[in-house]
C-alpha cells in the first residue's frame, strides 16, 4: 500500500493497535492502570508512602474515571526530593529492573545536580518499539536517511530518534549538535530525507541558509521530526517551518521522566499530535485541581501516567505543561486522541501581562507571521510600577515595528511595544530557545 508520499509502504506500523475502537482501547488501558497501581504500590516505597499519605489504595480504582478522581499526581520536586534521600535513583526504582538496568540517563535541575534515570534494558527495547510507530506515524520510512541534531549525551535528547530510525532501518545520521552551515553542508552532500531538532533551530537554520545562498525547499529533506521545546504543533511556527524547508514537519516529544517520550507524535494530516495513549496514558485536568478531568477542546494542565514502564514508572506525573485535547476522527485512520496544537507551554513559563496569561510560544507565532523578520526574538519582563510589562525585541527593518506590534495585539489580545534590532544582536539558538529575559 502506498503511503502519504508516494512510497510503496504500509499506511501503519501497527495497524491494530493503532486503529483500535477508542473503547476497546479504554478497557486496555484501565487494565493497565490497575495493574501498574498494584506493582508501585506493593514494590515501590516512595509510591506506598505517597498513596498512604492521601488515604488512596489501589483497590479504589474501577474506571479511568476513578483514576483521575483519586490517584494523587507526582511532580519533578517530588521526584528530585526522593532521588536526594535515596540515591542514585530514588525508592521509585526497583532493586532489580527486569532484565537489569540497560541505560543511564539525566537531566540537570535547577540546582545542577543531574536527576538520573534508569531504563531497564525490557523497557529500552520496548522504546524503540514506540519510537519507530511515531516515526512511522510522522513518515519515515526504511529508504528515509535520518538527520539528527539533538544532543547526545546525559540529556535523552535524541536517543528517541536514534531508536526509531534503528528500528524501522532508515539510514541514522547521528551527528548531534555541530556548526549549522555544516549541517547543512552534510545535508546536500549525504541527501538526508529527514532532519531533527528542536523547532526553534529549524527556524533559525532557514535563516542561515539563507544567508549563505541554500535554498532549503531545494533539498533532499522531505520530513522534519521536531520536539524538545512547544511550537512545532503552532499554526503559525509550523507554517514558517514547512514553507521555508518545502517539507513536513511533525511534532513530537514529551518530557524525560517519562521516556519513551515519543508517545506524542504529529501525522502528516498535520492534526496536532497523537496521544499513544496505550502506551503512555496522557490526562487533561484542572491547572487548579489536578483530581478533576476538564471536557476536549478545553484547556489544563497535562497528566502522564507509564503504562508499561517498569524502571522508574511514572503514574500521574504533571511535569507542569498546559495543552487541550482533541478527539474527533483523524484523516490519517488513527483513532488516538491527539493535541491539536501539541504543547502550548510551561504553566511555570507563563506570563500575566496587565491580566492576559501569555506563553513565549504565542509570542514565537506573532513574531513568525511578520516576513522579513529575524529568527530570533526576546521578551523583556519589567515592573516599571505595580503591573508587569513586557517589550518583545527581534531583528529586521525597523520599519517592521508596527506590523509587528499589530501581530502581536492579534494573538495576545494586549498590546505589546516592540524594538527591531539589526540582524545578528541576538545570541543564536542551537538547541532550545531561551527567549524571556525578566528584568523584575
Amino acid at each position: 500500500m502506498a503511503g502519504a508520499d508516494g512510497r510503496d509502504w504500509p499506511r501503519y506500523w501497527d495497524a491494530e493497535r493503532e486503529t483500535r475502537d477508542p473503547a476497546e482501547r479504554d478497557g486496555l488501558i484501565l487494565e493497565r492502570v490497575q495493574a501498574q497501581l498494584g506493582y508501585v504500590y506493593h514494590c515501590l516505597p516512595f509510591y506506598r508512602r505517597h498513596y498512604d499519605a492521601h488515604g488512596f489504595h489501589p483497590d479504589q480504582i474501577r474506571s479511568l474515571a476513578d483514576f483521575t478522581a483519586k490517584v494523587p499526581v507526582i511532580t519533578k520536586a517530588m521526584l528530585v526530593a526522593d532521588q536526594a534521600e535515596h540515591p542514585p535513583f530514588g525508592s521509585y526504582t526497583p532493586e532489580r529492573p527486569t532484565g537489569g538496568i540497560a541505560r543511564i540517563h539525566g537531566s540537570s535541575g535547577t540546582s545542577g545536580t543531574p536527576t538520573m534515570y534508569a531504563v531497564s534494558r525490557g523497557d529500552w527495547e520496548r522504546a524503540g518499539e514506540v519510537h519507530a510507530m511515531a516515526q512511522w506515524c510522522a513518515g519515515v520510512r526504511p529508504d528515509d536517511i535520518v538527520q539528527v541534531g539533538f544532543p547526545f549525551g546525559l540529556f535523552f535528547g535524541g536517543w528517541g530518534v536514534v531508536q526509531g530510525a534503528e528500528r524501522i532501518g532508515a539510514t541514522l545520521f547521528p551527528i548531534g549538535i555541530t556548526d549549522s552551515v555544516r549541517h547543512l553542508e552534510l545535508i546536500e552532500r549525504l541527501g538526508s530525507t529527514v532532519f531533527s531538532a528542536t523547532p526553534s533551530y529549524a527556524v533559525h537554520l532557514l535563516s542561515v541558509a539563507e544567508r549563505h545562498g541554500v535554498d532549503l525547499r531545494a533539498t533532499t529533506v522531505r520530513h522534519l521530526l521536531v520536539g524538545g521545546e512547544p511550537g512545532g504543533s503552532l499554526p503559525g511556527i509550523r507554517k514558517v517551518i514547512e514553507d521555508g524547508w518545502g517539507a513536513v514537519v511533525a511534532d513530537a516529544g514529551s518530557t524525560s521522566e517519562m521516556y519513551p517520550f515519543q508517545t506524542n507524535v504529529g501525522c502528516e494530516a498535520g492534526t496536532g499530535t497523537h496521544l499513544f495513549t496505550d502506551e503512555v496514558f496522557t490526562e487533561i485536568v484542572d491547572t487548579h485541581d489536578t483530581n478533576t478531568a476538564v471536557p476536549a477542546g478545553t484547556r489544563g494542565a497535562v497528566v502522564y501516567t507509564h503504562l508499561w514502564r517498569d524502571s522508574q514508572p511514572m503514574i500521574r506525573f504533571a511535569p507542569g505543561d498546559e495543552s487541550y485535547l482533541a478527539d474527533d476522527p483523524c484523516p490519517c485512520g488513527r483513532t488516538y486522541p491527539r493535541l491539536p496544537e501539541g504543547v502550548l507551554g510551561r504553566l511555570d513559563d507563563m506570563l500575566v501581562i496587565r491580566g492576559a496569561n501569555i506563553y513565549p510560544s504565542a509570542v514565537d507565532t506573532a513574531v513568525r507571521s511578520v516576513p522579513g523578520l529575524g529568527p530570533e526574538f526576546r521578551i523583556r519582563v519589567t515592573r516599571p510600577g505595580a503591573l508587569d510589562e513586557m517589550t518583545v525585541e527581534a531583528e529586521g527593518d525597523p520599519a517592521a515595528q508596527p506590523e509587528l506590534e499589530a501581530a502581536l495585539a492579534r494573538v495576545l489580545g494586549i498590546r505589546v511595544p516592540a524594538v527591531l534590532l539589526a540582524p545578528g544582536t541576538l545570541p543564536e539558538t542551537t538547541f532550545k530557545a531561551r527567549r524571556v529575559v525578566d528584568e523584575r
